[in-house]
């Protein structure tokens, strides 16, 4: 008896990922290996090109277009970009965003408007735009086989549900995670009936490019080993992208509005933090 090749879980379909390096890039990744046709958004030109080089060296299928994504116009063209590229789009993951310390993001007492503002903008604005753009889009496609016009994969954090706060007091940060939270459940339910899904994945401490203050802690590196079990440690974005897949794919055509944390226990584990 020959075998046959098992075809990927989105074979064929246009996903659409926002960022690229950290769980972006690993997601990316795993998304063209599963068969998707992956174009990739993000402010670096450098970033975008080098992820979809290996993508392509990988025998996957990738194209992308560097955009600021707070910046509506810029968010418009690339996803023009993207239906130009490969006619729909099926699925959207979006996970640009960073940290808010450069601005001065930290305890609310402490944080200037201009911080606030800062740090909402790279944050929430970007995925409300994207989302704004990609859900016109799946509105005006027909259905796939499955009857879908898309789903959509917000990614926010941990740390919006089950803070640490002698660690982490970045409120800004934190409330723009919450945020999407209720962006998604708030779309889910208006876009259900257009037959668009819409969940969010919660990452935990991740091992990217965002999180180099956390490596360099010695104390944050103690709590995480503690408050990650699973993994002993910080995830690293390879354990965030299955989520992505299950999300994008036909499998959880069913699923919409739900949350997806992803944490190595995190949000289960009682561990206390040693104070900075």
């Amino acid at each position: 008896m020959t075998a046959t090749a098992r075809p990927g879980r989105l074979e064929g379909r246009v996903c659409l990922v926002t960022g690229s390096t950290g769980i972006a890039a690993a997601s990316a990744a795993l998304l063209a290996a599963e068969g998707g046709r992956v174009f990739i958004t993000s402010r670096s030109a450098d970033h975008c090109a080098s992820l979809a080089e290996r993508i392509s060296a990988d025998g996957g299928t990738a194209a992308w277009q560097a955009a600021d994504l707070a910046v509506p116009d810029e968010v418009a063209a690339a996803i023009d970009a993207c239906v130009d590229a490969f006619g729909r789009i099926d699925g959207l993951l979006s996970v640009a965003g960073g940290s808010g310390r450069p601005f001065g993001d930290g305890p609310i007492h402490l944080v200037t408007a201009e911080a606030w503002e800062a740090t909402m903008r790279l944050n929430l604005t970007t995925q409300a735009l994207v989302c704004r753009e990609v859900v016109r889009r799946m509105l005006d496609q027909d259905p796939d086989e499955t009857g879908s016009r898309g789903s959509i994969a917000l990614v926010t954090s941990v740390l919006a549900t089950h803070p640490v706060a002698e660690l982490f007091a970045t409120h800004a940060y934190a409330a723009a995670k919450g945020a999407i939270l209720s962006l998604m459940t708030t779309m889910a339910a208006y876009y259900a009936g257009h037959r668009i899904r819409v969940n969010a994945i919660a990452p935990s401490l991740v091992e990217t490019p965002m999180s180099a203050r956390a490596k360099d802690s010695p104390a944050i590196l103690k709590f995480v080993t503690r408050k990650q079990p699973l993994v002993g440690g910080m995830l690293a974005p390879e354990d965030i992208a299955p989520a992505a897949v299950y999300l994008l794919s036909p499998e959880s055509r069913a699923v919409t509005g739900q949350l997806l944390t992803v944490d190595g226990g995190w949000s289960v584990v009682s561990a206390s933090a040693d104070r900075p």
